[in-house]
């Protein structure tokens, strides 16, 4: 986004995260979401080939999915670590939404024959709401967001404070160079104020 390269960094820490919990907290898992147009999980081994593309930001989907994988898991602490650079910009919707004076386009989800909202012209309500609702979701799940913000926009700024409280979460502003000790601080921490 706006010539920098973040997906790197976010691909080293998630790496350097994984390594930590391997080695240091065995009887912990790390699944990795990344959400585009979409969301996928993709395997920690294929991690350091997966490429950014021309997506659009569909966090909404990526919390469902984040929250499905951690409610299968018998864990105490579920706990989702959100990196990144772009405002939610897009949402799948059921039946037809009509047409939005921003986004003409929609795609076709194949999977489940919803449909693909895309509007990345500031924040739409419908994306928003959606995905401050998913937060909620989360949190009554008893599942912990904590966001790492690669950006500074101040509608952005809005909205991940909007949402860290709705999740009682953190939200740490940070940039690329910063964002792994922001990430392992703040994992450790969480790790250690546990055990007491």
């Amino acid at each position: 986004l706006y010539g920098e390269d973040r997906f790197t960094p976010a691909k080293r820490v998630t790496l350097a995260l994984s390594h930590l919990i391997r080695t240091q907290y065995p009887g912990d898992s790390l699944k990795l979401v990344l959400f585009h147009d979409s969301a996928e999980e993709v395997p920690l081994g294929k991690l350091a080939n997966v490429q950014v593309g021309p997506y659009h930001t569909n966090t909404c989907e990526g919390l469902k999915l984040a929250r499905r994988l951690l409610m299968a898991q018998r864990k105490d602490m579920r706990q989702i670590i959100m990196i990144t650079d772009g405002k939610p910009s897009a949402l799948f919707v059921e039946g037809d939404f009509g047409r939005h004076p921003y986004s003409p386009n929609s795609k076709k989800d194949k999977d489940a024959g919803r449909r693909l909202y895309k509007n990345s012209m500031g924040l739409d309500p419908m994306i928003t709401e959606a995905t401050l609702a998913e937060v909620a979701a989360c949190r009554k799940s008893g599942i912990i967001v904590n966001t790492f913000m690669l950006t500074d926009d101040y509608y952005l700024v809005e909205f991940v404070k909007q949402m860290t409280e709705i999740a009682h979460g953190k939200a740490y502003f940070t940039t690329s160079l910063s964002l792994g000790e922001y990430v392992m601080m703040d994992f450790i921490k969480r790790k250690t104020s546990r055990v007491k």
